[in-house]
């Protein structure tokens, strides 16, 4: 990954969209690991936290599974994005102390509405990575992440889901929406927090 460059966009729009920035051997092997539909493995996403989560289909649709360090794969992934962390904190002094993240599955007709990363009474999350396992997409999917400013009213981006694409961004000043997909679509959602989470 061009660190450099991921910091200056950081820096000056908050966003990044990058175009396969990991190898192809990775990606192939994480979308592989994203292809196992195991129900043991993934099970239905929450929202909210704490004692208040609840499954509701009618906000958030897919299916997630959290990454493995055990498993050499997730390790993988897991250990480029230590090293973007470090990159970072060195570029920006964001003081990113930790990430996690998990696979997530979306099926046909499923979306996620207009959300923020920042978990309501912490603001420990500080920057979102989704990272797009889908071949072969098309338009015609859906599933399309759009990112909004800050009051959420403006589009300033929107990200179709392809394989190997990957979107960086601040996590507080976001907030966003997965429009509804038309076909399966897979993904790594990511955060990297500070300390005290």
């Amino acid at each position: 990954m061009d660190i450099a460059k991921i910091a200056t966009e950081l820096e000056h729009t908050g966003y990044i969209v990058l175009a396969r920035p990991l190898v192809d051997k990775l990606l192939a092997e994480l979308f592989t690991r994203c292809h196992d539909d195991d129900p043991i493995r993934f099970h239905a996403a929450q929202v909210g936290r704490g004692a208040a989560k609840q499954q509701i289909d009618s906000i958030r649709g897919d299916v997630i599974d959290w990454l493995d360090a055990r498993n050499s794969t997730d390790q993988a992934y897991l250990a480029c994005m230590e090293e973007l962390r470090l990159g970072l904190n060195a570029a920006l002094f964001l003081g990113l102390f930790d990430f996690e993240s998990h696979y997530a599955i979306y099926g046909s007709g499923d979306g996620y509405a207009k959300h923020s990363d920042v978990l309501q009474g912490k603001k420990n999350r500080i920057l979102s990575t989704v990272l797009y396992l889908n071949e072969d997409w098309h338009a015609c999917d859906g599933g399309e992440l759009v990112v909004f400013e800050a009051t959420g009213k403006t589009i300033v981006a929107t990200v179709n889901p392809t394989f190997g694409t990957m979107i960086i961004f601040l996590s507080e000043s976001f907030p966003h929406e997965v429009l509804t997909s038309h076909a399966t679509r897979r993904s790594i959602a990511g955060w990297f927090r500070v300390s005290g989470s």
